[in-house]
């Protein structure tokens, strides 16, 4: 009983690497062979493994806990946790950005940290999106098409600065009285911080094609041998890319087709996030077109709306819900879906006005 427990606990848990993995196994059954993986391919998941080891450092180590805590303090709170939460998700991702700043919104004592919780997933989802390290969708597409960083930066800069100005008014607007501090200690922060932090630097550098690839080998080296802590990534995510990269390839042979359109692309793979989230959007659409700014907006607007258009969403509705300070977990999901569906039909006006 415990077993099968445990094996719906993992198919509810990790459902984007079961159904990846599916659909790789079943379209290579049908085309009666393996799967062709480029080296780019094999070089965007290298470079995710070693964001996830360096972020993972930096996490646990309390550097992150730390800059989210000093945030909490003093005036205009709602406004230093949303726009925190915004820029954090530019160099630390949407994800841990979240996991830094959801737990400790919930543990303030006010009103609204629903809404609250509700402007950090949508800040995440817009800030990681202006840089080619916000998120995993991000990653590929920069190294995919071989883009630079202000070329890559300049194509979505609009939308990221179109909602971080919305968000930063919706942070403005809200009240949070609090008739106590939070009462969480200060996060201490280990030796290893700084240099988690260095290592973090470095791999950026090296996604902007400042330093070569191989200097990346120092992120695992000094895990392997100082901070063990740190390996503990999500290696089914890697695993969900590397069969997502199979599956595309499968299916672009079986469809041997091109999206011609730039508009075609940002709408289809802006609706296909909402059903299967805006990472595997990006991989499956790529191989279909070289419109990647299309493809980059699709995505990047796609990840509002649903809870699984993207990951950050999961994880800030998930924080939420199961929290047991909170109350009305239907309330707060209808207004998550809401608000998620509102910026959805922004972003997609705001591409079509620029687009025009």
């Amino acid at each position: 009983m415990r077993a099968s427990s445990s094996l719906i606990d993992f198919l509810l848990k990790e459902w984007l690497l079961v159904v990846s993995a599916a659909g790789l196994a079943a379209t290579s059954l049908h085309l009666g062979r393996l799967p062709r993986f480029s080296s780019d391919e094999l070089q965007v998941l290298w470079i995710l493994a070693m964001l996830f080891i360096a972020v993972k450092g930096v996490e646990k180590s309390g550097l992150t806990r730390n800059l989210a805590l000093r945030l909490e303090r003093g005036r205009q709170v709602p406004l230093k946790l949303v726009l925190g939460t915004f820029f954090l998700s530019m160099v630390i991702t949407n994800d841990v950005a979240l996991l830094a700043m959801v737990p400790l919104t919930l543990l303030l004592d006010a009103r609204r940290k629903g809404l609250l919780v509700i402007l950090e997933a949508l800040a995440a989802n817009a800030g990681s999106a202006l840089t080619p390290f916000g998120n995993p969708q991000n990653l590929f597409i920069y190294w995919h098409y071989e883009l630079e960083p202000l070329q890559f930066i300049s194509a979505i800069a609009p939308f990221s600065l179109f909602f971080g100005g919305l968000l930063t008014l919706g942070a403005l607007a809200v009240r949070c009285r609090r008739s106590v501090p939070c009462p969480v200690e200060q996060a201490p922060v280990d030796g290893h911080a700084w240099l988690h932090g260095m290592l973090l630097i470095l791999l950026i550098l090296t996604v902007l094609h400042l330093l070569p690839l191989w200097t990346t080998v120092a992120l695992p080296a000094y895990a392997l041998l100082f901070d063990r802590r740190s390996l503990a990534i999500d290696y089914a995510l890697l695993g969900t890319f590397l069969c997502l990269f199979g599956f595309t390839d499968n299916l672009a042979t079986l469809l041997a087709g091109e999206l011609a359109h730039r508009d075609h692309v940002f709408l289809f793979s802006a609706l296909a996030s909402q059903v299967m989230s805006n990472v595997p959007a990006a991989l499956l659409f790529a191989d279909f077109t070289q419109h990647w700014r299309a493809l980059l907006w699709g995505v990047s607007v796609g990840g509002f709306g649903t809870l699984l258009a993207s990951l950050a969403n999961l994880i800030a509705w998930r924080l939420y819900v199961r929290d047991g300070n909170t109350a009305n977990a239907t309330g707060f999901t209808f207004a998550f879906l809401g608000m998620g569906f509102a910026a959805f039909f922004l972003g997609l006006m705001l591409y079509r006005l620029l687009s025009a």
